[in-house]
């Protein structure tokens, strides 16, 4: 039901709704809080472009996922999961925005600014703590010493309950009282109420900033930082195979943690500001630019996670075509750049620490060249060799420690 103003929501002792500027944020009529009609058509030009662009990418990713088999597999799940929040965020939030960018006015009235907010919020903490929880499955599949099981999908369901759980739990507080939903910006879209100087919402914002954004964040350094240390480990075995994949990872390493920090570190300073600074410090304009920034993940996020994986986008050639995908090594469930780094107590107390990499399939010889220099798997060694493969397919150093 459209709403054309909010005076029936002042009936309501210490409404978020009933001081003079939240309401002459909804209304538009306050010349000081609100932006110009020219800045409200970019605004909504924006938010219909992501909406659209984010809504089509998003169907594509479940429309390839349900066709193909050979996408189901468990970290694809994952990035199912995303593309699933961003849609909704596309379905269930953008048009409202949008319309009321459109109109210069919040159009729902102030229960649907409410609901606006926490849907908004929770989406958006799914796709976030989703990233961080996909990037960890990446680094733990990737250096895990045993081959990834493309059956198991316990691992991957629990991060996926967690994701959503842990979203839930951070965004439902503010509708019982921790902080609360309110007008952002012009007065077009809704969010937690950062300007609010209480007690409980400061707490809750810094909670919000620490646990919601800073600590995702880590997770995706660490896991992505320590996952290119072991690529780099793998060149040093092999560099004619290995050196090519560390470039790709090094890429998309940079694109992902890029494109994460443009979308929501404005966002979250945004909020600090209007949190900390003096009341006014954050205009309009300079709320709106950070707003749109996050919601633009949306559109983002299947670009770089589906259509740069190589598994999907040759899906998504053969959906074009109408044919079956062209199988490669990429479409494999998983694609093992370092099998295992660890080390290696022996019987007689000594440490030997193992790097294996694998570059492929087929076979090698084993070739034992004594207890003092370590073990080197290699094709077509000397002396005493095992047969293990026709070609090679494994570089393995390991340095004793005597």
């Amino acid at each position: 039901m459209i709403v054309p103003n909010v005076s029936i929501s002042c009936g309501r002792a210490n409404s978020p709704w009933c001081s003079s500027d939240s309401i002459s944020n909804l209304e538009g009529t306050t010349s000081d809080r609100t932006l110009t009609p020219t800045g409200h058509l970019v605004v909504a030009v924006c938010l219909g472009f992501i909406g659209a662009f984010g809504f089509f990418s998003n169907l594509i990713v479940l429309i390839l996922f349900c066709r193909y088999k050979m996408l189901r597999s468990p970290i694809n799940c994952l990035l199912v999961s995303i593309s699933v929040s961003d849609l909704l965020v596309c379905v269930l939030g953008t048009p409202f925005s949008f319309a009321a960018s459109t109109q210069r006015r919040w159009l729902i009235g102030p229960a649907g600014c409410v609901w606006y907010g926490f849907v908004n919020a929770c989406l958006g903490i799914v796709s976030l703590i989703s990233l961080a929880v996909l990037s960890y499955e990446r680094y733990c599949t990737m250096t895990s010493p045993a081959q990834a099981d493309a059956t198991n999908y316990r691992n991957v369901g629990i991060g996926i309950a967690l994701s959503w759980g842990y979203s839930i739990a951070w965004t439902v507080p503010p509708l019982f009282g921790w902080s609360r939903y309110g007008p952002e910006g012009p007065g077009t879209t809704c969010s937690v109420d950062w300007a609010s100087k209480t007690s409980s919402n400061i707490s809750y914002i810094l909670c919000l900033f620490t646990f919601c954004l800073i600590l995702p964040f880590l997770v995706i350094i660490l896991s992505y930082g320590k996952l290119l240390h072991g690529i780099k480990q793998v060149s040093r075995i092999n560099t004619t195979v290995s050196r090519k994949r560390e470039q790709r990872v090094l890429v998309m390493v940079i694109t992902m943690v890029t494109c994460f920090l443009l979308c929501w570190l404005p966002y979250g300073i945004m909020a600090l500001l209007a949190t900390f600074g003096q009341p006014g410090l954050v205009t309009p304009e300079a709320s709106i630019i950070p707003s749109i920034l996050a919601k633009s993940s949306t559109a983002i996020n299947p670009i770089i996670y589906i259509f740069m994986n190589k598994q999907f986008y040759r899906c998504f050639c053969a959906l074009l075509k109408c044919k079956m995908p062209e199988r490669g090594s990429s479409i494999k469930t998983s694609s093992k750049v370092i099998k295992s780094l660890r080390t290696v107590r022996r019987a007689n107390g000594h440490n030997i620490t193992i790097a294996v990499a694998s570059v492929g399939q087929g076979t090698t010889f084993v070739h034992e060249s004594g207890p003092r220099h370590g073990v080197s798997l290699g094709a077509g060694t000397a002396g005493n060799s095992l047969p293990v493969a026709s070609r090679p397919v494994v570089s393995l150093v390991a340095h004793y420690n005597g």
